[in-house]
């Protein structure tokens, strides 16, 4: 076999493997989706067909849920903050466009202002003129956008471990490539769904750092779930765009004071560094107020989901009962001044 036989062999080769994997790729995600078919009820919002959690019914304020990366609406459910909130009003949990059964339309990138966008439509068209916004990690860029952007749907925000600030991140240049045309077509179908596996459990178990990974997170958010082709691509735009929303908004914190915002933060996150990021927009929004939660990592609204609950009420001035079994140390700027931006403990390196 001369050499030119010997490539054409191996390109051969290489087009078979790449073609199987594909096809475990598509496989798999057509399987997960059979086992954890969609819960709730579709609506279109910005040319995008989005899921959407609708429960509960009562008279307060309805309230919106906005995941992080790399998971769904379930996250809202599992954890336990919409049961907790459905007894009294609204709530709707959205997988926000290409997580969970939303889609993802190829005609954009879909940055934080075009999430939301489609979420300010996809509201009009289900009759819920205004809400509390409730927002984790990543979506608080979409959260923040949505307030800025059609402020007469917003009455108030509860940001929950929020990325606000324009900082390195070590996670965009490594979850990034699959949203780049042609080449991230590629990787989504075949290496990056090979990589997820491997490093999945590791990031989940930074996320709940230093408590441990719930077992029924495993089964409100299926790692397979996470790893089909089209949420890859979601989590990796998720990523690329960030740091660029970051740096716009923050020139516009100061006008989120015409309303009422709640920020909480659990200060041993390992994702998003509570003192660059969570105190820093407190002291950026005048009248908001600020909970800091010793011994709880990035997913606090598992760790303490009765304290979400308070929070919404805050803002949306429904009365609440005194609080039972909040977690011991809970810190708060109504009982001490908030640290300037900058002088919180040390941070892990892998925080930003």
């Amino acid at each position: 076999m001369d050499r030119q036989e010997q490539a054409l062999a191996i390109a051969l080769g290489s087009a078979a493997l790449l073609g199987g994997l594909a096809l475990q790729a598509n496989a798999d995600a057509r399987r997960v989706e059979r086992e954890n078919p969609p819960r709730g009820r579709f609506v279109r919002g910005a040319g995008a067909r989005l899921h959407v959690l609708d429960r509960g019914f009562g008279d307060a304020t309805p309230v919106v849920l906005l995941h992080g990366n790399a998971v769904r609406a379930e996250d809202w459910i599992a954890s336990r903050v919409l049961p907790q909130l459905a007894p009294t009003r609204r709530v709707l949990a959205f997988d926000r466009p290409g997580f969970g059964f939303s889609d993802r339309p190829r005609d954009r990138i879909w940055g934080a202002v075009e999430q939301a966008d489609a979420i300010a439509e996809a509201l009009h068209r289900l009759d819920v003129p205004e809400a509390v916004i409730v927002t984790h990690s990543w979506g608080s860029l979409a959260g923040i956008a949505l307030a800025l952007r059609h402020p007469q749907a917003v009455a108030g925000l509860v940001l929950i471990a929020g990325y606000h600030y324009p900082t390195a991140r070590a996670d965009v240049a490594i979850f990034s490539p699959p949203a780049v045309p042609v080449i991230g077509d590629v990787l989504r179908y075949t290496a990056a769904p090979l990589i997820g596996r491997a490093i999945a459990p590791g990031m989940v178990k930074a996320m709940f750092s230093p408590l441990p990974v719930p077992a029924r997170f495993e089964a409100a958010i299926p790692r397979a779930m996470m790893l089909r082709p089209g949420q890859i691509r979601a989590s990796a735009e998720d990523a690329a765009t960030m740091v660029a929303r970051a740096r716009v908004a923050k020139r516009r914190y100061g006008d989120l004071a015409a309303r009422k915002v709640a920020i909480l933060a659990g200060t041993d996150d390992r994702i998003v560094d509570p003192g660059r990021h969570s105190v820093r927009l407190h002291h950026d929004i005048p009248g908001s107020t600020l909970r800091l939660l010793p011994g709880i990592g990035h997913m606090l609204h598992w760790a303490a989901p009765e304290l979400v609950v308070e929070a919404v009420n805050e803002v949306s001035g429904t009365p609440t009962a005194p609080l039972i079994g909040a977690p011991a140390g809970l810190e708060t700027d109504q009982g001490r001044e908030a640290a300037p931006p900058g002088s919180e403990q040390p941070s892990p390196a892998q925080r930003v």
